[in-house]
């Protein structure tokens, strides 16, 4: 399994400059309209998929701590292996795309490209603990149905723009004492898209989109945390005029659960228990986020011991098993005695001793003094 900051020849310490450069180095070296070799298109993907996690902080923190496991699909990153087209598109978002760096054609669905929507969904620890199926209701632009997205009137279709015979850019040739240059710049009529609508849609005016709601499902896995995301491809907002659209960024925000304290995968309940019930031992019934469990509470427990139920936690994400349930007791005290309470523990007062240790305590300070 290939690190990926050796990938990207970069230390873990590397600043997101640093990683944005070294990715860049590399994939202008081995893009495969450059590099004919037979291992370039697989170095180029390798090095796209490391650099699509390391340049997100939260991806880059989940691989720093767990390795590619802490980026798999169902740790909510939705990390996949990259085909070549995923690579080249991911290369043209970030750095406007090879060709266009040395005068090529350029794809005018890019320019069309739909916006990312971001939604937040709250969660239970018990959804987090056994996994759940929510639905978000979205208001975004969705693609018009009145023109099939193509933004011209019924009967009518966009023509292909004159100025740059449908490329999308337009070229500038000029001379200089150092030889020609040539400048590739988006057309300005059609504005890079190679079309033009003549005869606008009535009820999108052209844009091919219309504003609307609609309902999306979201598998969300268990052992999730808040700040996880998922992100569903080809979900976000319709693109322009039948561009591609956008992607659904789901936020997950679990809601604190008073009865429990979490720490990572495992969970932390106080359980309060009398001094009869320390003392002599006892039986008790919890509740995880998903069960009911027994405890028993071994005679003699002090305040502060801590039950671990094995395996009664959280899932870990991205990794089989659970984690634990860890139960601390806390010995509490009555704030008030009846009569009886109070005659029963000064008997008990006479039989019960001095605690451990406290006679050699008193031993030393009578040393100290010189009694």
């Amino acid at each position: 399994m290939s690190d990926f900051y050796a990938l990207l020849g970069v230390t873990r310490t590397a600043s997101d400059a640093e990683i944005k450069k070294a990715y860049r180095k590399l994939a202008m070296d081995l893009h495969p309209d450059r590099n004919p070799s037979r291992d370039a298109e697989a170095r180029f993907k390798e090095v796209t998929e490391a650099y699509e996690v390391l340049r997100d902080p939260q991806k880059r923190a989940a691989y720093d701590r767990y390795g590619k496991a802490g980026v798999g699909g169902s740790g909510g990153f939705n990390y996949h292996h990259v085909d070549l087209a995923e690579a080249l598109n991911i290369f043209m978002r970030d750095f406007g795309g090879f060709e266009s760096m040395f005068g090529g054609g350029r794809d005018s669905s890019e320019t069309r490209r739909g916006q990312d929507v971001r939604v937040t969904v709250k969660l239970s620890l018990a959804e987090v603990a056994k996994g759940v199926r929510k639905t978000v209701k979205l208001k975004t632009l969705e693609r018009c149905s009145h023109c099939e997205g193509t933004g011209a009137r019924k009967g009518s279709k966009p023509e292909r723009c004159s100025t740059c015979a449908g490329t999308g850019e337009v070229r500038r040739q000029a001379r200089s004492m150092f030889g020609q240059f040539v400048s590739v710049s988006p057309c300005p009529t059609c504005g890079g898209e190679g079309e033009v609508i003549r005869d606008a849609c009535e009820v999108c005016r052209g844009d091919g989109r219309v504003r609307a709601e609609r309902s999306v499902t979201v598998e969300i896995p268990p052992g999730v945390s808040s700040n996880n995301y998922l992100t569903l491809r080809g979900q976000g907002a319709a693109g322009v005029r039948g561009g591609p659209p956008g992607d659904l960024i789901v936020m997950l925000e679990v809601r604190e659960d008073d009865r429990f304290q979490r720490e990572g995968d495992d969970l932390v309940i106080d359980l309060p228990v009398s001094f009869s019930q320390a003392a002599l031992g006892s039986h008790f019934t919890i509740e995880s986020p998903t069960e009911k469990l027994m405890v028993h509470v071994q005679p003699g427990s002090q305040s502060g011991t801590v039950i671990k139920l094995k395996g009664k936690g959280l899932p870990r994400l991205s990794h089989s098993g659970q984690g634990d349930l860890l139960v601390r007791l806390k010995v509490w005290t009555p704030e008030r005695l009846n009569e009886e309470q109070e005659r029963l523990l000064r008997e008990l007062a006479k039989h019960e001793g001095e605690p451990p240790g406290s006679q050699g305590l008193w031993n030393r300070i009578k040393d100290v003094l010189g009694a």
